[in-house]
């Protein structure tokens, strides 16, 4: 099949742009090269990726174990199903689950464990319809909730107000984690929080499921299923066991009426004309080494077709139009540090999509807007502040990326956490922070000889080494991707090569809300 789709779509005579393959009559030109699999860089790149890869896997499958041997068998003698077998339950057969946030709480607390923040969050999709679930793990500490768990809570319901999805809660928690109760009580996002966002979510007609898979409190006269069916009517429903109450759920969904209206076109989805495992060996760990953000394109929209944007102006950002699994999407991505071009024509292409109603995508390895005296007379301040303020203001659904660095500025004007995308997700090669550790080491290196240089001491190479050392250490440590996720400042670490499935499901996610008119009020000329 690959080979008759290679034939259709043979190159024509004239290269217009790195990376382009063909185009054939009125069709969308085609991206991607088939890369030297053979050559030492590739070998070294795919090897240090698939490593990073096979660790990912390694600590994803011990962290869905949730709780120690002991309490998992604890909770299956009590005749419930795990966490997530209550998840499997619950979503339609053969349909994937998108976690999010897997790795909340990843070596946050000292000396206690918390394995996904003691929560299980993620999209599914139930009797058809796309859902958030929120389900406590009462293996790990009897579901109770630490403040990373709350922190997870709220962003699941955050996404469920922002794509307007209805959110199914399978409860079996033991509240407030109380030696942790000033760090998730009192405060505006803390625990209160979770039930202030139920109160919005019904007054925005955003439906909202509870099953009691569990007790909340242990007595039944207190708290159990037939003081609230029989006497005070919390309860709507009586379920006999979690099968049951997966099953009742499932029917009330089924009995939402929800139908989803798309405002925009869809189209057949194809699969791209390149391995997607081919990413580790283009991309690689080394975030020095330069890729083509085209190839990474290729294999991640359908059929590898790209219509560039201004192709040959700011050539540092990639701009242009694609599809992912049918959905028309907008990308912008970087291929080298931002310059005024740059800038302006990103602004210039997230304003077209907004017009247009079109998603965008943001595919992030940046070190930030080119400085210096040249570029500040060029007037690099106000031209990044355009792209800023497109990014910032643009109300389409934003998805970004993290493939490689995310440094200072860059990670603003690429729609980083502050922009709020409506997901965020980060490759296991990834590094964010305002600066690049050993840039950070440099500079603060130079202010302290100049400080010596000023009191009339020396500021000896050894000096320099052991100031530098733990600069560069922390860097790297505050810089890792587990470091970003343990915090919720990303929606989780994902396999470049899942990156297209990741996208397809964010998409669809994301559409299920009428996408809203931007303003972009005034920008700087």
């Amino acid at each position: 099949m690959w080979a008759a789709l290679r034939l259709a779509l043979r190159p024509c005579t004239r290269s217009f742009v790195p990376g382009l393959r063909a185009y054939h009559g009125d069709s969308v030109a085609t991206l991607g090269t088939q890369p030297d699999s053979g050559s030492g860089i590739y070998q070294e790149n795919y090897e240090q990726m698939k490593a990073l890869v096979n660790q990912l896997r390694e600590r994803m499958q011990k962290i869905k174990l949730g709780g120690n041997e002991k309490a998992r068998q604890l909770h299956k003698s009590r005749g419930k199903l795990l966490a997530r077998e209550r998840v499997d339950g619950l979503i339609d057969p053969g349909s994937p689950f998108l976690e999010l946030s897997q790795f909340a709480g990843y070596q946050l607390y000292a000396n206690e464990e918390v394995p996904a923040g003691g929560i299980i969050t993620g999209i599914g999709r139930v009797s058809g319809v796309e859902c958030i679930i929120v389900a406590n793990d009462a293996t790990i500490k009897g579901g109770t909730y630490y403040p990373v768990t709350v922190k997870k809570h709220l962003r699941a319901q955050e996404i469920a107000m922002q794509n307007r999805l209805p959110c199914i809660y399978l409860v079996d928690s033991g509240g407030a984690n109380l030696p942790r109760q000033a760090e998730i009580f009192p405060d505006r996002d803390h625990f209160g929080r979770i039930f202030y966002n139920q109160a919005i979510m019904s007054s925005q007609n955003i439906a909202q499921v509870k099953a009691a898979t569990g007790e909340e409190v242990s007595a039944e006269d207190l708290g159990g299923a037939d003081l609230h069916c029989r006497k005070s009517g919390v309860s709507d429903y009586y379920a006999l066991d979690d099968h049951h109450a997966l099953h009742l759920t499932r029917m009330i969904v089924r009995n939402l009426n929800y139908q989803k209206k798309l405002d925009v076109t869809v189209e057949p989805s194809e699969d791209p004309l390149f391995p997607a495992d081919e990413l580790y060996g283009i991309v690689g760990t080394n975030l020095k080494r330069h890729f083509d953000i085209r190839e990474v394109i290729a294999r991640i929209v359908d059929g590898s077709r790209f219509n560039e944007f201004k192709a040959f102006y700011g050539d540092t950002l990639v701009t242009g139009f694609a599809r992912i699994f049918g959905y028309p999407i907008g990308i912008v991505g970087n291929n080298g540090v931002l310059f005024s071009e740059s800038a302006k024509k990103g602004a210039h292409f997230i304003q077209m999509c907004c017009q247009r109603n079109i998603p965008l995508l943001f595919l992030q390895n940046i070190t930030g807007f080119m400085v210096g005296r040249e570029y500040e007379a060029e007037g690099i301040a106000k031209d990044g502040a355009k792209m800023v303020a497109a990014v910032a203001c643009a109300k389409v659904p934003k998805i970004t990326i993290i493939i490689g660095g995310s440094y200072g500025a860059g990670n603003y004007g690429m729609c980083g956490r502050a922009y709020s995308p409506r997901f965020l997700y980060v490759w296991p090669n990834a590094r964010i922070s305002v600066m690049g550790g050993e840039q950070a080491a440099n500079v603060l290196a130079t202010v302290a000889k100049d400080q010596r240089a000023r009191e009339g001491k020396q500021f000896s190479s050894a000096d320099e080494a052991a100031l530098k050392e733990p600069i560069i250490k922390r860097f790297e440590e505050e810089g890792d991707p587990y470091y970003s996720s343990a915090r919720l400042w990303d929606d989780g670490i994902i396999d470049p090569a899942d990156t297209r499935l990741v996208l397809g499901l964010s998409l669809s996610a994301a559409l299920n809300a009428p996408i809203q008119k931007t303003d972009f009020g005034i920008l700087r000329m």
